[in-house]
């Protein structure tokens, strides 16, 4: 199942499930207060305002490694000065950092302790 975290037990319902974090197969995992709440089931309620806000933004450069200090912040910064040497562009960077999503590891829905 896509919605099953990385470190959920075997018989994980799923974050979708209704019954996530409610039944006995949950017991013990570190994920079980929060998929009890429903927290992970529901969307992000930022989702359609980022959408809104970035759909005014012409063009969107990604900078991506599955390994840090490749230099990802160096060039997008260089890019943004680059991009800003010329009067008629407006240019912004943004850097994001996004833990666990290298080595294969992929999504893991943690509690916040």
């Amino acid at each position: 199942m896509a919605d099953v975290p990385e470190n959920a037990p075997e018989a994980c319902p799923g974050t979708g499930s209704g019954s996530a974090g409610k039944v006995s197969a949950c017991a013990g995992c570190p994920n079980q207060k929060i998929c009890a709440t429903g927290v992970a089931a529901t969307p992000d309620p930022a989702i359609k305002e980022i959408g809104d806000k970035m759909a005014s933004v012409r063009h969107k450069v990604v900078v991506m490694s599955g390994k840090g200090g490749v230099g990802k912040s160096t060039f997008t910064a260089h890019l943004a000065h680059g991009i800003a040497h010329d009067d008629s562009k407006q240019v912004g960077a943004e850097v994001v950092q996004i833990s666990e999503l290298h080595g294969g590891k992929g999504w893991q829905l943690l509690e916040r302790l």
